[in-house]
């Protein structure tokens, strides 16, 4: 009975690390003024009919702090990598020149940046309800095995086990939202 709880937080615990990793990368998507490649990550473009990842049709930099410089492996992806810019809906121009897609990153205003901050939150919430939920699941099944057998003392202890890494990793979670904030806030 003693592996089996032991298996379940073990795997409580990877779920909890799942979402804050989720986390970590839907921050990195949320843009906060500079250029970052990460910003076009999960950008598919079509290649030769396929739907592929903008990564892997072309080099992707940053020569400066407010520009995105695309490079395609082949010039003919030039057309395509503009049409799934703009279809991402990310509220950027690319700008094609013949050999390169530029993408010039505005300055944010007050507002955009509160909107932005509110969306990181918004995340961090999410984040928050996926560890809820698998708090819930860890202590049904702790209080599933207390009523077959399991020792109550001990499966309170376990339970306080759960409710330490649930606000050990609700700290965390709030570690990366102040810190994206204060990352979307400085001008």
């Amino acid at each position: 009975m003693e592996e089996t709880i032991d298996s379940t937080l073990e795997n409580g615990k990877n779920a909890f690390d799942k979402a804050i990793i989720h986390l970590k990368n839907e921050l990195i998507k949320v843009r906060a003024g500079k250029a970052s490649p990460a910003m076009l990550n999960g950008i598919m473009v079509n290649y030769y009919g396929n739907p592929t990842k903008l990564s892997q049709v072309s080099n992707i930099s940053t020569p400066d702090a407010r520009t995105l410089s695309i490079q395609p492996w082949e010039k003919n992806m030039l057309g395509p990598i503009e049409q799934a810019i703009f279809a991402a809906n990310l509220g950027l121009t690319p700008m094609n020149d013949g050999e390169f897609v530029r993408i010039s990153i505005p300055t944010l205003t007050e507002e955009r940046r509160k909107d932005l901050a509110k969306q990181s939150k918004g995340l961090g919430e999410e984040a928050k309800i996926g560890i809820r939920n698998e708090r819930h699941k860890m202590i049904d099944f702790i209080k599933r095995e207390v009523k077959n057998g399991y020792p109550e003392d001990a499966g309170k202890r376990r339970e306080a086990e759960v409710e330490q890494l649930v606000k050990d990793y609700s700290k965390k979670i709030e570690d990366y939202l102040a810190a994206k904030e204060k990352e979307i806030m400085t001008v």
